[in-house]
């Protein structure tokens, strides 16, 4: 984790100092609309470090329950981004870091798995934990006007995990300690507004 957090603080410093030098047009503000409809407040920014690539921050929090179910979690998603034609318009790729705490439970649905991950056993139990990890992703990114446009974004990735487990969402005895899982999938997928400084 002492690395991840190395990594982290390194990527924000790197983007920090490219942006000292970049105009108003080289930043822009977004949020993940697909979040938002989950209750989850995010946040993101994106500064260009050349004509082809840039470097985009985002993160995501949500630290209260909707109905019974229990989805409180905090993550940050950097990325290097490279665009085929030009910054903030069109095809580009990245490549992503990922980490995050989690305590989430009362969540799992009757017979869903996915790629070695089993979201039954969050049906009956709350899970609370850590995760890190890397990936990388396909975005598409249109213009409405100067300031405003529109970037749809899915990535593929891996994340390890450290977690406890208890027998309900509220309550219980630890069933497990410092758990270990390995998930990989999809680990983003965005509808973001974004609006160009």
């Amino acid at each position: 984790m002492k690395l991840y957090k190395k990594a982290i603080t390194g990527l924000a410093l790197a983007a920090a100092s490219w942006s000292a030098d970049a105009t108003a047009a080289d930043i822009a503000v977004k949020t993940n609309l697909l979040y938002d409809a989950t209750a989850s407040v995010n946040l993101g920014f994106e500064f260009g470090v050349g004509q082809q690539w840039s470097i985009d921050i985002n993160g995501d929090v949500n630290f209260w329950n909707i109905d019974d179910k229990r989805w409180r979690h905090w993550f940050a998603q950097p990325e290097l981004r490279y665009w085929f034609c030009h910054r903030s318009i069109g095809h580009f790729m990245a490549l992503q870091l990922h980490g995050g705490q989690y305590n989430i439970g009362n969540l799992g649905c009757d017979g869903f798995k996915f790629l070695g991950t089993d979201f039954r056993t969050l049906k009956d139990q709350r899970c609370q934990g850590w995760f890190a990890g890397a990936g990388i992703a396909y975005g598409y990114s249109v213009a409405f006007s100067a300031h405003w446009g529109m970037e749809f974004e899915v990535g593929l990735g891996w994340a390890y995990s450290r977690y406890d487990s208890y027998p309900c969402a509220e309550c219980g005895k630890k069933q497990k300690s410092n758990a270990v899982h390995n998930y990989v999938g999809p680990t983003k997928l965005a509808v973001n507004l974004v609006y160009n400084f």
